[in-house]
């Protein structure tokens, strides 16, 4: 297997997990409201679904969703806020530990929505994640993949000092075959958040690649 940064293992993040209440806002990402709001709801895979904030508002849209992630400590924390919002969500979602980068892929099945926020891709194994996440998308079936733009590298201090993680939504969907695939989407849009570590309010952009796999 190729080396990983440490960023990306599930010792990481079952750490970062377990040393606070919550990492996340537990609502669901802006871009996934935007860009799925319109989509007839059907079956879902949210990958690294972290606590589960992408995976309740699906749920609670009506979507069969399974939410996946490296860490079986936030996996966790995620089936008790789907508890916590009502049984009738909690029972559309399944919640299963995977690594999308191991070398030996992980039997993700086909879903009518494969959706990915903010799962940085590392150079080593970039071309293999995505194919798993384009390969888990059934015919007629749609991909969004949201990533930090490397716009947001100008900002001091906001993010990892990789530039190698940060892709445009262009490159990202260069990695998908035209034949196959249809992009609906390709797009930097802008959004305000709070700076973590100053408090300042910032301005910050989303890498937005929305695909529909051709039937």
């Amino acid at each position: 297997m190729p080396e990983i940064p440490d960023l990306f293992t599930q010792q990481h993040w079952d750490e970062r997990y377990g040393s606070t209440d919550r990492v996340w806002s537990g609502r669901p990402n802006a871009q996934l409201v935007a860009f799925t709001g319109e989509l007839t709801p059907g079956t879902a895979l949210d990958v690294a679904c972290g606590e589960g904030g992408d995976a309740i508002w699906l749920a609670g849209r009506g979507w069969t969703v399974t939410g996946v992630d490296i860490s079986p400590v936030g996996l966790a924390r995620a089936a008790e806020h789907a508890r916590q919002a009502g049984d009738e969500i909690a029972a559309r979602i399944t919640w299963r530990q995977a690594d999308l980068f191991a070398d030996r892929a992980p039997e993700l099945g086909t879903f009518s929505l494969v959706t990915s926020h903010y799962l940085h891709l590392p150079p080593v194994v970039r071309e293999r994640a995505m194919a798993r996440l384009a390969g888990a998308v059934a015919p007629g079936g749609h991909l969004l993949v949201v990533a930090h733009h490397p716009r947001d590298l100008e900002v001091p201090g906001l993010r990892p000092n990789l530039p190698e993680l940060f892709q445009t939504a262009e490159q990202l969907g260069e990695q998908l075959d035209p034949e196959t695939w249809e992009i609906l989407a390709a797009q930097a849009p802008a959004r305000e958040v709070e700076h973590r570590r100053t408090g300042e309010t910032v301005t910050v952009h989303d890498a937005v690649l929305l695909a529909r796999r051709r039937s």
